[in-house]
C-alpha cells in the first residue's frame, strides 16, 4: 500500500486540527521568543494538566528537550543513569554527553524499565573525586520496547531516587501512547509519581514539529531560560510551536490520537500472534508491536510495507502504528505477515 508507512510514527502526517491552530496563530504580528497570548495560553494548559507550578519551555525537537532536562540537573561531572535502550543512549548521536558534559551509565533491562536496584548499582563510587557522581535518573515513558511505566512504578523509582538524592527525569516523547494505556492523566504519571522534569513530545502523536521541557520540580526552573538560548532551542516565532500545543490540549486531541494508535497496534498483534514463525517480543503497551519473525521474512514483507528492524541478532522488527493508522491498513499488513510466513514455512 503506497505511502502506509509502519516504521515510526514520525512518518504520520499532521492532525488537521493542528494545521488550523497553526493558522490561527498566522494571522498578525506577535511579539517574539514566546510573550504572545499562544504561549501564555499554551502555559496555561499545560499547568491545568502538570499542576500551577509547572512551567512550560516550548522547543524543536526531542533531543534538544532531553539534552535541556538533563542540563537543568547537572554539571558535567555528574552522570545520568539510564536504560540501554534509552534514546539518549542510543539514538541522540552523544547529544546528551556532549552538550552536558555527563557520563551516560546505562543499565540492561529485560523490557526497557528501570527498577530501584538498577539504580542502586550504579551508586558506586559517590563521593569519590575519581569517578563522575550520579546526578539524575532518565526513564523513558512509554518505553523504547513499547512498555509502559504504572504510576506506582514511576512513584517507586522516585522516591528511591530522591532518597539518594538524584533527581528524575521522564523522556516522554510517547507519552500520551503510555497514558491512554494506563487511563491516567499527565499528571497522575509524571507530577503527582514524583517527575521532576520532562521532555514532553507530541510530534509521534499528531504535531507538526516542536516539543517541550516540563520544570516539575521548581529547584530546577531557576536557570532553564538560560539553558534553553544557549541550547539553541530558543524559537523567535514561538506562537508556532505554542498553537500546537493548545489544540494538542485543549479538547484532548492528544488522548483521542492515542488511543487510537494504541487500538490499531494492539490490532495488529492479535492479528498476527498466531501466525507460524510469529513472537510478540513484548507486552504491547503503547503504540509500537515488536515481533520476532523468521529473518528471510523480514526482506519480502518490507517490499510492501516500510518498517524497521530493531534487533538483526534476534529477528526482532519494530511496527509502529499513528492516529492515522487505519484498520484498513493493519488489515492488509497482517495479512501479508501471514501469507509471506505460511509461503515460507512451506518451502522449508
Amino acid at each position: 500500500m503506497d505511502g502506509i508507512s509502519f516504521g515510526s510514527d514520525n512518518h504520520s502526517g499532521i492532525h488537521p486540527e493542528v494545521l488550523r491552530m497553526v493558522e490561527k496563530a498566522n494571522g498578525g504580528h506577535a511579539i517574539a521568543y514566546g510573550e504572545d497570548k499562544f504561549t501564555r495560553q499554551a502555559l496555561q494548559l499545560i499547568r491545568e494538566q502538570f499542576g500551577k507550578e509547572a512551567s512550560f519551555y516550548p522547543v524543536f525537537n526531542g533531543t534538544g528537550a532531553n539534552v535541556l532536562s538533563l542540563k537543568a540537573a547537572t554539571r558535567p561531572f555528574h552522570s545520568v543513569i539510564c536504560a540501554k535502550t534509552a534514546h539518549i543512549n542510543t539514538d541522540e548521536c552523544g547529544a546528551p554527553e556532549y552538550f552536558t558534559g555527563c557520563k551516560l551509565e546505562s543499565v540492561e533491562t529485560p523490557d526497557g524499565k528501570l527498577r530501584p536496584e538498577d539504580i542502586a548499582r550504579k551508586l558506586q563510587g559517590r563521593h569519590d573525586e575519581h569517578h563522575n557522581q550520579p546526578r539524575i535518573v532518565s526513564i523513558t515513558q512509554a518505553t523504547e520496547m513499547g512498555t509502559s511505566y504504572t504510576a506506582g512504578e514511576i512513584r517507586e523509582l522516585a522516591d528511591f531516587a530522591h532518597g539518594k538524592r538524584l533527581y528524575l527525569h521522564m523522556d516522554g516523547a510517547r507519552i500520551a501512547n503510555a497514558a491512554a494505556f494506563l487511563n491516567a492523566s499527565f499528571r497522575e504519571i509524571t507530577t503527582d509519581a514524583g517527575v521532576d522534569i520532562l521532555s514532553f513530545g507530541g510530534t509521534k502523536n499528531g504535531m507538526m514539529m516542536g516539543e517541550s521541557v516540563i520544570v516539575l520540580n521548581p529547584e530546577l526552573d531557576t536557570e532553564m531560560k538560560f539553558i534553553r538560548k544557549q541550547g539553541m532551542q530558543l524559537a523567535s516565532k514561538m506562537r508556532f510551536l505554542s498553537a500546537q500545543f493548545i489544540a494538542y490540549l485543549e479538547h484532548d486531541l492528544w488522548l483521542e490520537n492515542a488511543r487510537h494508535s494504541n487500538q490499531m497496534a494492539r490490532l495488529l498483534a492479535d492479528m498476527v500472534r498466531d501466525v507460524p514463525g510469529v513472537t510478540i517480543a513484548w507486552p504491547v503497551e503503547a503504540n509500537g508491536v515488536f515481533a520476532r519473525i523468521p529473518k528471510a521474512v523480514i526482506p519480502e514483507l518490507q517490499k510492501q510495507f516500510f518498517f524497521y528492524i530493531w534487533d538483526e541478532e534476534k529477528g526482532i522488527v519494530r511496527w509502529m502504528c499513528s492516529f492515522d493508522t487505519k484498520e484498513t491498513h493493519v488489515r492488509a499488513f497482517a495479512e501479508a505477515v501471514r501469507k509471506i510466513c505460511t509461503a515460507l514455512g512451506k518451502e522449508n
